[in-house]
């Protein structure tokens, strides 16, 4: 097996059907989130897991290709930027992040206001992108073992 090329046919194959479905499990707890178990935190960590699943698959190099890591901090700083938008809207109606929006009918996907732009600010771009810039990060960095004759020596 090797590293550059990411693993064996069979796991690209099967990264190949589980990864979109993984990512639109994702999609589907942060835009529900508001009304069931769930919500931005929840969905952008499993949206992250698409993400990295996609990365041990295939490689670092065919995920770098396909959206750079400068694209990756642009977009994380962009969605924290847009969750202080919300709250700071909110601010201009009364207080810190109040409801700008119609609440609309309880229990349906838009009746919850702000809230759900909040979960996909919060999950698309600042957790799932923050949690898989980590990642990305670690896999990066390389440190050279010690050498077991230096650290012999004191």
């Amino acid at each position: 097996m090797n590293q550059n090329n990411g693993m064996s046919v069979i796991v690209k194959t099967v990264t190949r059907l589980l990864a979109g479905f993984i990512l639109l499990y994702g999609i589907h707890i942060v835009l529900h989130g508001h009304i069931s178990p769930g919500g931005g935190f929840a969905g952008g960590f499993i949206i992250a897991l698409s993400y990295i699943l996609f990365m041990l698959a295939f490689g670092k190099e065919e995920i770098l290709k396909r959206v750079p890591q400068p694209m990756i901090s642009l977009l994380e700083s962009l969605g924290a930027l847009m969750f202080l938008a919300i709250a700071v809207f909110g601010f201009f109606g009364g207080y810190f992040f109040a409801n700008w929006l119609p609440k609309g009918i309880p229990f349906k996907l838009f009746s919850a206001g702000t809230i759900p732009i909040s979960n996909v600010a919060l999950a698309l771009l600042e957790v799932s992108l923050g949690l898989f810039g980590i990642f990305l990060v670690l896999v990066l960095l390389k440190f050279a073992p010690l050498n077991e004759e230096k650290t012999k020596k004191k």
